[in-house]
Order: structure tokens, then C-alpha cells, then sequence
């Protein structure tokens, strides 16, 4: 398994562990899947699960296909899926206004400290054309042919 024991501290649950208080948070934020009982295949994973091996991807940096599967938290393809499935659905989204919400009634956000981020400002395509690099040089260069 791939799991770098130095960064996980003695007592302390690995990154990748959602905790009950967590959970609780993130649940009602997933879409809701019916299980249909006349369905064929295999029974869906639960979300939680998922989610862990979505985080154990992300923390360890390793490729879906590689999540271990002695872990239980199912294929890196199903992660990569249900990942994908709830970010459709906007669940990190609100998961982010949810806490800053939260942080924010407590008193625990120093908004003067906030950083606009124009990364997610949309260019326009290829931008302007760019004109003609000037010259810093007063003549051309001589020949080397």
C-alpha cells in the first residue's frame, strides 16, 4: 500500500478518514440514488466510502486506477465517477458556502485577509492578437551564412 505513515501522526485518524462530524455535513449535499432492487450488478458502494478514496487519491496523488483495493473504498474508476457525479451536481460548492457560512457566524473568518482570485475570471479566446515584437537593438543582426 501506498501510504506515507510519516505524515499520518501516532493517534491521529489518516487525512482521508471522514469523520462523523464531516459526514454529517457533506451527506445532505449528495444527490440521492434509488436503489433499484431489480436492478442488475453490483450493489452501489456507499457515499462515504467513496468519498475516502476519492481523498485518499487526492492526498496520496496517486492515479484512480491505482487505488488499492484491499482499502474498501471501491475502484479508482467508481471514485473517479462519483467524483465526477457530484461535481455535476454542485455539491462542492455549496460544501464551500456551507463552512464559510458556518466559519463566518462564528466568527472565525478575517475577511480582510481575502484574496480575489482571477483565475476564475473567463478570458477571452486566445486574448488579443498581439503585435509585432520591437526590435531593442538599433540594426539588424549581420548574416552567419
Amino acid at each position: 500500500m501506498i501510504v506515507d505513515h510519516e505524515r499520518v501522526r501516532k493517534g491521529e485518524q489518516p487525512p482521508w478518514i471522514v469523520s462523523d462530524d464531516l459526514w454529517e455535513r457533506i451527506e445532505p449535499l449528495l444527490p440521492r440514488w434509488e436503489y433499484a432492487l431489480s436492478r442488475p450488478g453490483p450493489k452501489r458502494l456507499p457515499d462515504r466510502l467513496v468519498l475516502q478514496g476519492i481523498l485518499f487519491v487526492l492526498h496520496t496523488g496517486i492515479q484512480w486506477e491505482f487505488l488499492p483495493q484491499e482499502l474498501g473504498f471501491g475502484s479508482g474508476m467508481t471514485c473517479w465517477r462519483r467524483l465526477a457525479e457530484w461535481n455535476e451536481a454542485g455539491v462542492w460548492q455549496q460544501l464551500h458556502e456551507t463552512l464559510l457560512a458556518e466559519l463566518n457566524a462564528a466568527g472565525k473568518l478575517d475577511w480582510s485577509r481575502a484574496v480575489i482570485d482571477s483565475s476564475h475570471t473567463r478570458a477571452a479566446r486566445r486574448g488579443p492578437k498581439a503585435g509585432r515584437v520591437r526590435s531593442t537593438v538599433p540594426g539588424q543582426a549581420p548574416s552567419t551564412t
